[in-house]
């Protein structure tokens, strides 16, 4: 199972219309084959950075996701709200 934590930082006056998207696409992603689980967090401060929490069956499943025209379609939509460019890393349980 592989965690995928990506930290978006939005523009101040973009929170409103990045949740917007958030709450649109979220059951599409949550219902992408492979994908278990998907949640958004907010920083407690600065209150504009984001964070997405998403499993992932595997790296071919995340892979494949990434290569999705809903992948595509929603970056589309998100990437001009961030006020600084994303990071993203993928993580598994250790111990």
């Amino acid at each position: 199972m592989i965690k995928r934590i990506v930290q978006l930082t939005l523009q101040e006056d973009k929170i409103d219309d990045f949740l917007a998207v958030f709450r649109e696409r979220k059951s599409l992603i949550q219902g992408f084959p492979g994908c278990h689980h998907v949640e958004l967090l907010r920083c407690t401060q600065p209150g504009n950075v984001f964070f997405t929490y998403s499993f992932w069956e595997d790296d071919s499943a995340l892979e494949r996701y990434r290569q999705s025209e809903l992948f595509r379609s929603t970056w589309s939509l998100t990437k001009p709200l961030f006020s600084d460019k994303p990071h993203a890393w993928s993580t598994v349980e250790w111990g």
